[in-house]
């Protein structure tokens, strides 16, 4: 009843998913592309005959990133395999053209509706399917359960929170996760977690955001993006900013001044935002310049907007002190494995949910510092960039932090591949 009910909303809201993907299309053209794949109509996207497919679904952005580790792996061990890697949100698609380009083939995943997911099955007969952290969908799971296709969560993760609303929801949800084949969770705790949901052959491989290595570049990019801010001013990113942040910010900054010649980077999480934040910038009488312009940052602007895609890792390396976003407002924070990855001094605010074991743990080796509130964290970058010997002592942290924790990909292939 559980799953008909659920199935029967989904048949509702049908009709009007076309005009949502047209109206997001409008600020991420990518959303217009491939339409049809969300529906189960797939037939330009093309397989080569009899090759084994090995289905892995990143829902986004970040997903995607952490995917990136195991899908290498998986292309050096398996090269005469098919790599398909589906996506929901337009950025997540476009990291996986950035970097797996002709190595993979890539989709859109359809809509939970039956039809649809059916018809995805039947198009591609992966050997497996891999869902990335938590996107479990019910339709498609019992499909792949029916269609004797195994499926498996990796890098999986499950907060307190979001058990609770799985327990909730437990005469959809406890079906749907019994039904996959296994899990690779990053913690024990969230092992607990879904086995305490029925999950079933459930092991801990740790975190792959972990195993993402900054590109090869990225330091010589930020040196040279270093060089177009000024090398003698001090630079500190607000990265992967939420909705209401960049405001928050703004105000603490006004209220708690920084250093005379620093220079505040506002990177927001969602490209569709970019031309948000530019107008929140210019309605307050703040001079910026723009990263997509390409420009010298004059001495009269402190601010810059990160307007860029795929350049996080440079901004990071470009950078004296880092703020993680998603995290001063109740969004769970985002991923603060990155900047700590190129050593940077991590600031996060309260919300970290999506990422409490690792921020814990980078807390307590040093590598990150926890503040409660916007005007705690410009009054901590304010005191991180005038003390260069602290922010040394939390580089050394960073780094060995990051290093203590790799080999997530190596564990969670050698599970897998036991399985193919």
């Amino acid at each position: 009843m559980a799953l008909f009910l659920y199935t029967a909303i989904w048949w509702l809201v049908l009709p009007l998913l076309p005009i949502k993907l047209w109206w997001r299309g409008l600020k991420e053209p990518g959303y217009r592309e491939h339409m049809r794949e969300r529906f189960g109509r797939y037939h330009d996207v093309v397989i080569a005959p009899a090759t084994e497919v090995i289905w892995i679904h990143a829902v986004s952005l970040g997903e995607t990133r952490a995917a990136a580790p195991l899908i290498e792996r998986m292309l050096r061990e398996r090269p005469a395999s098919t790599i398909l890697l589906t996506h929901m949100t337009a950025t997540g698609r476009a990291a996986g053209r950035a970097f797996a380009a002709e190595r993979v083939v890539q989709a859109w995943l359809p809509y939970d509706v039956p039809f649809a997911v059916r018809a995805f099955i039947e198009r591609f007969r992966p050997r497996m399917g891999l869902l990335v952290e938590t996107e479990l969908w019910p339709n498609l799971i019992a499909a792949c359960d029916a269609m004797q296709v195994p499926v498996y969560l990796v890098n999986a993760r499950l907060s307190q929170r979001s058990a609770r609303g799985y327990a909730w929801l437990a005469p959809l949800a406890t079906p749907m996760i019994a039904a996959l084949s296994g899990v690779a969770a990053q913690t024990s705790e969230a092992a607990a977690r879904l086995t305490r949901l029925g999950a079933r052959d459930v092991i801990v491989t740790g975190n792959l955001k972990f195993d993402v290595a900054p590109p090869q570049q990225a330091r010589q990019w930020g040196a040279e993006l270093r060089r177009t801010l000024g090398t003698h001013r001090p630079v500190w990113i607000a990265a992967s900013t939420r909705d209401g942040e960049e405001a928050l910010l703004l105000d603490a900054v006004e209220r708690n001044p920084l250093p005379a010649t620093a220079i505040t980077v506002i990177v927001p999480r969602h490209p569709q935002r970019f031309d948000a934040v530019a107008e929140l910038l210019r309605s307050r009488g703040l001079r910026f310049v723009r990263r997509s312009d390409n420009l010298p940052v004059p001495s009269d602007r402190a601010f810059v907007l990160g307007d860029t895609l795929s350049e996080l890792f440079t901004y990071y390396a470009a950078a004296d002190v880092a703020f993680v976003g998603g995290s001063l407002v109740p969004t769970g924070g985002q991923n603060l494995i990155e900047p700590i990855a190129v050593g940077l001094p991590t600031l996060i605010g309260p919300h970290t949910f999506n990422f409490a074991d690792a921020a814990a743990l980078a807390i307590d080796s040093g590598a990150a510092l926890r503040v409660p509130d916007a005007e705690s964290l410009v009054r901590e970058v304010a005191a991180l960039l005038a003390d260069p010997e602290r922010r040394g002592e939390m580089r050394e942290a960073a780094l060995a932090f990051h290093a203590t924790h790799q080999g997530a990909a190596d564990r969670t292939w050698r599970w897998l591949s036991s399985k193919l």
